[in-house]
């Protein structure tokens, strides 16, 4: 695939449609990594060409409601029956055919366990609203990946459960061209067993650093469903190969190691092994090595330029480690994403008034007494509310201790950590903070903010020097915290220093009296169940440190040399 270009990639990608299309769920399906526009189309609608007439293919958007997706009750057919009746979902819709998910790199946990369950059984379990009942969902999957960079990827649990994995975001348009053939022919080569087959799938699984044993099951599935195409029933090493380029390759987590020729002399003690009177081969050549060879080499050719440069640099890492975060989840009365129905006040969230006629729908019959005045019966435990949840705003407040001969060195590395941070602000939706202290009392230096120009005017113009007021300092990043705590966001405070402080809260100098007011208000600043992590900056770790740390129920991480990268890498591991 490397050699070819875009169009080498379009025509495997023909090929991976026409075998999707001969059996959607034996597949599993594709993770189609391309943008909105004209190629992702194109490949779409060959897909559907391939396609049997009356192939259920189903569109799945990415806010789709639980009750859509696998059913619920049907209520206009249940208020008219008195009794549950069930509707099916988009999911038992799509049985015998295709489900296409948009911006599947945005779904969310709910709906991507009830497409796993469905892709491993085959059947959908609804049991809700008073329906126990279990309908057919035979379906292939196809992911439509529009995410940018690569923090942004598809369900792993999704991903690993489809066969194919398809990259079309360089191939253009004028590469599309239908291909006649969009195959390949087999070469006649001897047939094996399918145990044989699926022994080689899986050593060249391992030479690739595929973990996962659904890899070389889906690629023996799709060797056959080669076969099949081709009109045979027989399974043959071509068909194993070809397999092995189109599911593996994209799976690949290292390359092949190269396959060193053997020199040794022969040992005149070893007695000469016959050739088999049958066949004439030799017993200990075999054709499994040599079939292994080819399986390897054709996987190794259907690696995809960047991922082979980017496993040629870096070795087994695929992906790039996420910024960070995107905010802590937090539930949400009235606003936000909606997550769900459930019992509640109105008075204290939002009605969902379909959701309550559906608790009411399956007891009207049993309600409504002889004589009764007619309409629907609606008791206070039917009533549901909307559950929402929002991402918040994470905000990370630096309280840089100013004081003191290394001031300068601690300054330097808070200024690269908070601008490495500020670059990642758009792909963390955070903001970062400062707070100063030094002398007899601490400043808000630079307040809640994603601008790395203010950030760095704010740094440059910060002064070094003086006496240490770290219970000042732990009050100031407290007050900003709380604000934000207060504003709906998440604060997390990350301090620097070396926990001796020497100016009390008065701000008269004295250890004694300042290291017992640092502490007071390290445990009101816990009190308030504020998140921290302390960075001890001094030469060597302090006990100081330490003690402080516990006081405020913070993380302690011991840094005594590092630099701006190593400190922004341990701030976002720490708050993950």
């Amino acid at each position: 695939m490397r050699d070819g270009g875009g169009a080498a990639i379009w025509t495997s990608a023909l090929r991976i449609a026409r075998l999707v299309a001969a059996d959607p769920h034996g597949c599993g399906g594709v993770v189609l990594r391309a943008g909105a526009g004209p190629v992702r189309d194109r490949w779409l609608d060959a897909l559907r060409g391939f396609l049997a007439e009356g192939t259920p293919v189903r569109r799945m958007p990415v806010g789709i409601a639980e009750d859509r997706l696998v059913g619920g009750l049907d209520l206009a057919a249940t208020l008219s029956a008195g009794r549950p009746v069930a509707q099916a979902g988009l999911l038992a819709e799509a049985d015998g055919g295709l489900v296409v998910a948009a911006m599947a790199e945005r779904m969310g946990q709910g709906p991507a366990a009830h497409l796993a369950a469905a892709l491993d059984t085959g059947l959908l379990r609804v049991e809700r609203d008073g329906l126990a009942e279990v309908r057919p969902a035979r379906f292939g999957l196809i992911l439509l990946d529009e995410g940018i960079g690569e923090d942004e990827a598809v369900p792993a649990t999704l991903a690993d459960r489809l066969a194919f994995h398809l990259d079309l975001t360089d191939v253009a348009l004028k590469e599309t061209a239908p291909s006649p053939s969009a195959g390949a022919e087999g070469t006649g080569d001897d047939a094996g067993s399918g145990d044989d087959h699926l022994a080689a799938l899986c050593r060249t699984a391992s030479a690739l650093g595929v973990a996962s044993l659904r890899g070389p099951l889906l690629a023996l599935r799709v060797a056959r469903l080669i076969a099949a195409l081709d009109g045979r029933s027989d399974l043959r090493e071509s068909d194993a190969v070809e397999a092995a380029g189109l599911v593996l390759a994209p799976r690949a987590t290292r390359l092949p190691a190269p396959q060193e020729a053997e020199d040794t002399p022969d040992d005149p003690r070893e007695p000469d092994v016959a050739p088999d009177p049958a066949t004439g081969a030799d017993p200990e050549e075999g054709t499994a090595s040599s079939g292994d060879e080819r399986m390897v080499e054709a996987a190794r050719a259907a690696i995809p330029a960047g991922l082979l440069a980017r496993l040629t640099a870096e070795g087994p890492r695929l992906r790039a480690p996420r910024a960070g975060k995107a905010g802590a989840k937090a539930a949400s009365a009235r606003s936000g994403r909606p997550m769900g129905a459930r019992p509640g006040d109105p008075r204290r969230g939002r009605l969902d008034l379909i959701a309550t006629l559906r608790a009411a729908a399956p007891w009207q019959r049993i309600r409504h007494r002889p004589g009764s005045a007619s309409g629907l019966a609606i008791r206070l435990d039917d009533v549901r509310i909307t559950h929402f949840r929002q991402r918040t705003e994470t905000t990370t407040i630096f309280a840089v201790d100013a004081s003191g001969s290394s001031a300068l060195e601690r300054l330097a590395e808070a200024k690269g950590a908070v601008e490495l941070l500020l670059a990642e602000a758009y792909t963390r939706r955070d903001k970062v903070a400062l707070v100063a202290f030094r002398g007899r009392g601490a400043d808000l230096i630079l307040a809640p903010t994603r601008s790395l120009v203010r950030a760095k005017r704010g740094l440059a113009s910060l002064p070094g020097g003086g006496g240490t007021p770290l219970a000042a300092g732990i009050d100031a990043a407290g007050e900003v915290a709380l604000g934000v705590r207060r504003g709906g966001g998440t604060p997390v405070v990350v301090m620097l220093t070396d926990g001796r402080a020497n100016v009390a809260r008065s701000g008269i100098a004295g250890r004694e009296r300042a290291g017992e007011d640092s502490l007071t208000a390290a445990r009101l600043f816990r009190a308030a169940g504020l998140r921290a992590i302390l960075i001890d900056t001094a030469p060597r770790p302090q006990d100081s440190a330490r003690r402080l740390a516990a006081a405020m129920g913070a993380r302690y991480l011991p840094l005594p040399h590092a630099d701006a990268g190593a400190m922004s890498a341990a701030i976002r591991s720490a708050t993950e």
